[in-house]
């Protein structure tokens, strides 16, 4: 059976420093390349022009002009060019007649022999060129041009020749010096090569590519998957990514991908945790007019905090999720208090029978008995809805457990017939209200404290006063004490239940007026339409 070999995995490491090597490398190469191409070029240009310099300068030399009309030219001529040839650096220079006889030559045994190569240039057209060409010494860049006498008539040629061997000498020499300082960026572009491929590589701490891409689709998924809805914001409080819950949740655009987070209380919320560099957790968050819970935690690099992770559920989630233990914990809080309520009132019933006084004790038995059946009984006949009347009941529970006397008119009445969702909202509205009232009548005045509702539904309106003697609110707080997070209370999360209720009450199009009670605190004042904005969405 064929085994098919492995596919060789190459690191990033690797990658990225053979990269920048080859990169670097063809970029020296193509530079040393184009270097040596103009030097060619610039040598070639230099010793063609320097070969016509001499051999101009032998052809106007007065004494090789003046021995052309002796016997023997040769011998005046080979002296006077072979000083010109060792003086300039020329390889040879030769000056032949027009027949193309050689007066002088480096090597004497050419000396009245023709020249290998045409002279017709420069004695028929009487022109000065430069070229490569073969001679009897071999390949060079030579230039010739004619050699005039006085009457004006060409009497030979002036033939200067650099051989290219030499030439290439030299150009190998300069080629050298340009690769040994070429190596130099080489060595250097190899290094920093190596330098930046470890530096990314510990930046993405140590993973190869499709290990950090894997790892991204894993954590989208896992983030994807999460119910929660989870956002994180930069330092900037502009939001850089949101979960599938977060985008249902808030697509009414409330908190926006790229978006700056304008909400107030969210924003004081991040600016705590950047100060601070600690998490926030279960803090109550007023958008639009639902509540969530909230949990802020920092992005921590380097001890510096680089964004934050918010993590977001509703309240309407968490009650759903721990209704069946909201069940039990409100069972068992009413049969604590009714229990403490109770117990006591059986210790002073026990007391009076153990002293025999049977009427008292009668008496005591048959108050409680009362009381409880005629408020149940009011609450019964004056209030339709089964959700505000269980929402008194139990304030007025809590109002026995916290010693504070909360007292309902009896001439109240709430018969109007309400939609589920007005009841929770209202119950929302009052329980929140009912239970600020009980805490200010307490905070000032203990177990004396007094609370007063009354609610009506004649006209238009479903009204509702709270009036207590705490207090009050400071002159100028009205609308301040609404704000999301405003709270008197040092301890605990706070400052949320206000909020709801001026939320709720824009549901419903409704109003909320706060002025001074009788009883010497706060006095506030509920007005609701009848033909709210649920009827009119139904």
């Amino acid at each position: 059976m064929y085994i098919f070999p492995k596919k060789i995995r190459v690191s990033l490491l690797t990658q990225m420093a053979l990269l920048i090597t080859i990169v670097v490398f063809i970029s020296t190469f193509l530079i040393i390349t184009l270097f040596s191409s103009i030097l060619d070029e610039i040598i070639e240009h230099y010793i063609g022009q320097q070969a016509m310099t001499v051999a101009k300068l032998t052809a106007n030399n007065k004494e090789i002009i003046k021995a052309f009309d002796e016997e023997h030219p040769s011998k005046k001529i080979q002296p006077v060019a072979e000083g010109i040839r060792k003086t300039t650096g020329a390889d040879y220079v030769t000056v032949a007649n027009t027949e193309g006889i050689r007066y002088s030559h480096p090597n004497p045994n050419y000396i009245g022999r023709h020249t290998a190569t045409s002279n017709d240039a420069s004695l028929k057209k009487h022109h000065s060129v430069i070229y490569k060409g073969n001679g009897v010494s071999g390949a060079a860049i030579k230039a010739k041009t004619p050699i005039w006498n006085s009457k004006g008539e060409v009497i030979g040629v002036s033939s200067v020749g650099f051989l290219i061997n030499n030439i290439e000498q030299q150009i190998f020499e300069y080629r050298t010096k340009i690769i040994k300082l070429s190596i130099i960026p080489l060595i250097v572009g190899v290094m920093g090569a190596l330098l930046i491929a470890r530096r990314v590589k510990k930046l993405i701490f140590g993973l190869e590519p499709e290990e950090i891409s894997f790892l991204f689709k894993e954590k989208e998924a896992t983030l994807e998957s999460i119910r929660d809805a989870t956002i994180t914001v930069n330092i900037e409080e502009r939001v850089t990514s949101m979960n599938k819950r977060a985008r249902e949740l808030f697509d009414d655009h409330q908190l926006v991908l790229g978006g700056i987070v304008k909400n107030e209380h969210l924003s004081e919320l991040i600016k705590e945790v950047i100060r601070k560099k600690n998490s926030q957790t279960n803090k109550n968050l007023l958008l639009g007019h639902q509540l969530y819970v909230l949990d802020l935690s920092p992005i921590l690099k380097e001890n510096e905090i680089k964004g934050i992770v918010l993590t977001i559920r509703t309240v309407s989630e968490i009650e759903q999720l721990t209704a069946e233990f909201s069940k039990i914990r409100t069972f068992s809080e009413n049969m604590r208090a009714q229990n403490h309520e109770f117990l006591n009132k059986l210790n002073t019933i026990y007391g009076l029978i153990s002293l025999k006084q049977y009427e008292k004790a009668l008496e005591i038995i048959s108050s409680e008995v009362k009381e409880r059946q005629d408020t149940i009984s009011f609450l019964v006949s004056s209030v339709k809805d089964p959700l505000i009347a269980a929402c008194l009941l139990g304030k007025i529970n809590r109002s026995k457990e916290l010693k504070v006397n909360l007292e309902i008119e009896h001439d109240s009445s709430l018969t109007n017939a309400l939609t589920m969702e007005e009841s929770k909202n209202l119950v929302s509205i009052i329980g929140n209200v009912i239970d600020n009232a009980l805490e200010a009548a307490r905070e000032k005045n203990g177990v004396n404290g007094k609370v007063k509702v009354s609610f009506t539904d004649l006209g238009k309106d479903i009204i509702f006063d709270i009036e207590d003697d705490g207090f009050g609110i400071p002159k100028g707080m009205e609308s301040t004490i609404f704000i999301d997070g405003y709270t008197t209370k040092r301890e605990g999360n706070h400052g949320i239940g206000l909020a709801i209720v001026k939320s709720s009450i824009a549901l419903f199009n409704g109003e909320i007026y706060i002025g001074s009670s009788p009883l010497g605190g706060a006095r506030f004042t509920v007005v609701v339409p009848k033909n709210s904005v649920f009827k009119k969405e139904e």
